[in-house]
């Protein structure tokens, strides 16, 4: 079959029944591509379960005078695209914000701070906020203004006070506090909940009409939303207004997607890095990849295309395309939400608005020739153009095999933060989710064992500091206990929880023995330590066994401690260098902890040490 130039292929000129020529057999192709760059559906299913419920359990034992931690943007969405940056959001979990004075009964006032939505003279998409009752914080007592005899909290102050909360000397973008720490890039926002679905968003639930399903709705709608610390830039009180964040409820949109509007949405912030932002300097800053989830969301809901399978993702793509044309053009893109608040109002105008049309309209006449332009992408266009028979399986179980599963399973966790005083909740609440869904299972896993290497040094610092000998006896007793099961369902690394625990009690010859079997698991040439590993090895050794199994024999974890715990004299100044920094989590590579523990040891000690074991291993 002879394909049409690929430049000339416009979705525009062809009816959405009858696809053109060869075209289903290039998406498929590229659906392949992005299944490798994006993830599977497993893979998204993984990446999802495992954040959703590790901040379940975080949730539930955060202390109510405390911060509630919430992973937002495209990490949360499930990608994991080279140069995705982390995006966290965070609110008092005694501060509620509500529509209107008789949501009030909702809530305790004697230990909660209620705040009011005002959006009388703000533009859709944002609002006032009033204080309605003085118990909060010194940063929210900070952040307090006085208009027209009201208390408000400014958005501006609130910004400044909290940008370097997290992460010191973060700096100011947007609603956000901004840096890099190690190779990754990161957002904080600190902002206020909403239990409540905000009426100038109604407008939404009338138009759900096929997309997404009641259900969907339905928890979006009692989620509620949250008020980010930034301004309208054009509006009348920039710097006390505060907008209107729906991010929770887009990633559950998201994660409503069927597999190919997924990749949609992938392809297109591919397609914004790699080929609209290289397209001049004076736009590569006006679009970014929220225009294009909008983007997705506006030609989901609208029907545009009946059917969004592998065999016409670059239909999907071409329509999503020809929106956000004809929204640069109007210079109109409006919030899937509030559909009133215009996201280009403030960027996407005058004359930049006139080169940024002309170079989108440019990409417009090459066809979908402009994809070519990416090489990620192009890969995947070129192989079938060049063999239009070329076999395409679209099968994503063929797609990934078991190792690069259980490397997408298995890698280093993001540190588990729970106050040491919530613990014991974290340990009841994961006993009530054992009937969760099996990815969830190996996060639950994982977080067991974090839970029970933290109680096992807190309650050694309890009974250390009492110094009765039969309370330290049974602390001991019970540490250790936990510390070896810890291990019967966790990794090799471990393993050095419990020689760290020896060390900590003087028990050098166990800490020594427990040091060396550690090395002898570590030689093990099928390890698999992030995404490290020999496949063939790997495969040979663990192929078919559980994730348990592979878990305890084969994966190597980085060692990640709690700084608000105890463990070992020669952690304490890395450990309060880290408090200083707002970091409440240390995180040290194994092979550095596994030599670490080693060198606190005596030259002496360790060959006294070898010396009985060649004895005892001759006799």
């Amino acid at each position: 079959m002879a394909f049409k130039p690929f430049g000339a292929l416009k979705f525009g000129t062809c009816a959405q029944s009858q696809l053109c020529e060869g075209m289903e057999h290039i998406s498929e192709s590229v659906f392949v591509g992005l299944c490798e760059m994006v993830g599977t559906l497993q893979q998204l299913a993984l990446r999802r379960e495992s954040r959703d419920i590790s901040e379940m359990v975080e949730r539930r034992v955060t202390p109510f005078n405390a911060f509630i931690r919430m992973m937002s943007g495209s990490q949360r969405e499930g990608f994991r695209l080279k140069g995705s940056d982390l995006d966290f959001m965070f609110w008092y979990n005694n501060h509620r914000v509500i529509m209107d004075m008789s949501q009030s009964e909702y809530y305790n006032t004697s230990n909660e701070t209620l705040i009011l939505s005002d959006s009388s003279e703000s533009p859709p998409g944002f609002t006032l906020l009033q204080l309605q009752t003085r118990f909060t914080y010194r940063e929210v007592e900070s952040a307090l203004v006085i208009m027209n005899g009201k208390v408000f909290i400014s958005s501006s102050k609130y910004r400044n006070l909290t940008c370097s909360e997290v992460f010191p000397n973060s700096t100011v973008h947007g609603p956000c506090g901004t840096g890099i720490v190690g190779r990754t890039e990161y957002d904080t926002a600190f902002c206020f909940v909403c239990d409540f679905w905000p009426l100038y968003a109604s407008s939404w639930i009338d138009r759900c009409h096929s997309w997404p399903n009641p259900e969907v709705v339905h928890d979006i709608l009692r989620s509620g939303c949250h008020f980010v610390a930034i301004g309208h830039p054009l509006g009348p009180n920039e710097n006390q207004e505060w907008r209107i964040s729906f991010s929770q409820a887009e990633y559950k949109l998201v994660y409503s997607m069927n597999h190919s509007q997924f990749l949609t949405y992938g392809l297109l912030k591919i397609f914004l890095k790699k080929v609209i932002n290289q397209q001049s300097e004076e736009t590569n800053k006006l679009l970014c990849s929220y225009h294009m989830k909008t983007t997705v969301f506006w030609a989901i809901q609208q029907n545009t295309l009946l059917h969004w399978r592998p065999q016409n993702l670059l239909a999907g793509f071409w329509i999503c395309f020809k929106l956000l044309l004809k929204w640069v053009h109007e210079g109109i893109c409006p919030n899937f939400f509030i559909p009133q608040n215009n996201l280009f109002l403030t960027k996407v105008h005058g004359s930049a608005q006139n080169r940024l049309f002309l170079q989108l309209h440019e990409l417009y006449n090459k066809g979908l020739a402009c994809l070519l332009q990416s090489s990620s992408i192009r890969a995947y266009i070129i192989g079938v153009l060049y063999n239009p028979k070329l076999s395409v399986h679209t099968d994503e179980r063929l797609l990934l095999s078991e190792i690069d599963l259980d490397a997408e399973l298995l890698k280093d966790p993001t540190p588990f933060t729970i106050f040491p005083e919530g613990l014991t909740k974290a340990m009841h609440t994961i006993e009530q989710l054992l009937e969760l869904p099996h990815y969830q299972t190996v996060t639950l896993q994982t977080l067991t064992v974090s839970i029970f290497q933290s109680l096992a040094f807190i309650a050694l610092n309890k009974c250390t500091n009492t110094g009765v000998n039969k309370q330290m006896y049974i602390a001991d007793k019970m540490s250790c206990h936990m510390l070896l099961r810890a291990t019967k369902f966790g990794c090799i690394s471990d393993m050095l929880y419990i020689a760290m625990y020896y060390y900590r009690t003087l028990r050098y010859r166990e800490a020594l023995s427990v040091i060396d079997l550690t090395k002898v698991k570590l030689a093990r040439p099928y390890l698999m330590y992030w995404n490290g590993v020999d496949k063939e090895r790997y495969t040979e050794a663990m192929g078919g066994q559980s994730w348990s199994t592979k878990m305890r024999q084969a994966v190597v974890m980085d060692i990640i401690l709690n700084n608000k715990i105890y463990y070992i004299n020669e952690l304490i100044p890395e450990q309060q260098y880290a408090l200083q920094n707002s970091r409440f989590a240390l995180r040290i590579p194994t092979f550095v902890m596994l030599h670490f523990l080693e060198v606190l040891f005596p030259d002496t000690l360790i060959q006294h040490y070898h010396r009985q074991l060649y004895m005892t291993y001759r006799s």
